[in-house]
C-alpha cells in the first residue's frame, strides 16, 4: 500500500510541481491499484472500504475546488488516495493534508513576500464563495501553488502514523 501511494501521490505531486496539473492517468492508475490491492486482500481495506474511501475523499476535497482553492486534479488525486487508504484512514489523511497545505501556503507566501495578501485572501475564502477565483481574476497573476505535494504529505503521514 505504501509503495502504491509513494508512486501514485508522490508522482502526482512531482508532476503537479512541474506542470501544475495532475494527469488523469496518474489518478486512474492510483485508484485502480488501490482497488486491486483491496480485491487481492493485500491491505486492511476491503473493496467496499476502498470504494467508500474514494467517494469520501472526493467529497472532502470538492468544496476546495468549488470555492476556487484547489484544482480538479487535486480532488481526483485525493479520491484516488482514498481508494488506496480505505475509508477508515481518509479523515486523518484529509486533516494532515490540510495542515501540510497550510504550511506550504505560508512558506510560499513568505517566499513571495505576500503573507499579508495571502491571509486576506484566506479570510475572503472563508467568508464568501468564490473569493479566491475573483482575487486571481483581479490580480491577473497566478499566486497559487501546486497542492499535490500537500496531498502526498498528508496521505503518506496518515499511513506512517
Amino acid at each position: 500500500m505504501t509503495a502504491v501511494l509513494v508512486i501514485g501521490v508522490g508522482g502526482g505531486a512531482l508532476i503537479d510541481c512541474r506542470i501544475r496539473r495532475i494527469p488523469n492517468t496518474v489518478v486512474g492508475a492510483t485508484a485502480a491499484a488501490g482497488l486491486v490491492l483491496a480485491l487481492a486482500g493485500l491491505t486492511d481495506a476491503s473493496v467496499p472500504s476502498a470504494l467508500a474511501g474514494a467517494v469520501i475523499g472526493f467529497a472532502l476535497m470538492l468544496p476546495g475546488h468549488l470555492f476556487g482553492g484547489t484544482g480538479a486534479g487535486d480532488v481526483k488525486m485525493f479520491a484516488a488516495s482514498g481508494a488506496v487508504l480505505g475509508v477508515e484512514q481518509v479523515p486523518q489523511a484529509f486533516v494532515l493534508t490540510l495542515i501540510a497545505g497550510g504550511v506550504v501556503a505560508v512558506w510560499v507566501a513568505l517566499a513571495r513576500g505576500q503573507l499579508g495578501l495571502t491571509l486576506k485572501r484566506t479570510a475572503a475564502l472563508v467568508t464568501s464563495r468564490g473569493a479566491t477565483t475573483q482575487a486571481r481574476a483581479d490580480d491577473r497573476s497566478d499566486r497559487g501553488f501546486p497542492f499535490g505535494p500537500a496531498i502526498a504529505a498528508g496521505t503518506l503521514l496518515a499511513v506512517w502514523i
